[in-house]
């Protein structure tokens, strides 16, 4: 009843001004908006389950209902502290971490590339040899002694009675 009015008001409204974002998002000027559709800052779609919206978060069931200019503030409220936290966030930490996470990678690749790698090849140039003892060791003292105690527990028999 109060919300289906709500509702109305707030279309009468946005249509009036033509300035409102109707995409959910900030509202940007023309130079950001080229910008923004210019780049794609996540081709690969690595946090593409990160596309959380107010109902994804917070809803209300049928039968419990706030007021409808709470729920209205509270979605306002809840996209732009999103927002701005998220823009004073990535100005504060973006920097930095971004040195970090470089550095970090830098290292792991100079590891693996001078590292790693090498011994993994040494490794596979000397296994050929090691395989060929290993599977002489076993023959000779590891597959009889399997062999006599499959041979000794094959006579052994098991009958269930239910009684």
């Amino acid at each position: 009843m109060g919300l289906e009015t709500e509702k109305a008001d707030t279309r009468i409204f946005m249509d009036d001004d033509d300035n409102f974002p109707r995409s959910g998002g900030p509202a940007l000027s023309e130079a950001e908006k080229g910008a923004e559709d210019e780049l794609d800052r996540d081709p690969r779609g690595l946090n593409a389950h990160l596309q959380l919206g107010f109902e994804d978060v917070i809803a209300e069931p049928e039968l419990t209902h706030s007021f409808d200019k709470v729920w209205i503030c509270s979605h306002a409220l809840f996209e732009l502290s999103k927002y701005v936290i998220y823009k004073l966030l990535t100005l504060v930490l973006a920097i930095p971490l971004a040195l970090v996470v470089g550095i970090v990678f830098a290292v792991l690749s100079c590891l693996h590339i001078w590292i790693v790698v090498p011994f993994v090849k040494t490794c596979l140039m000397v296994l050929p040899s090691v395989q060929t003892i290993w599977k002489s060791l076993t023959d000779v003292f590891v597959v009889p002694f399997f062999q006599s105690l499959g041979r000794c527990f094959a006579m052994v028999n098991i009958r269930l009675d239910q009684e």
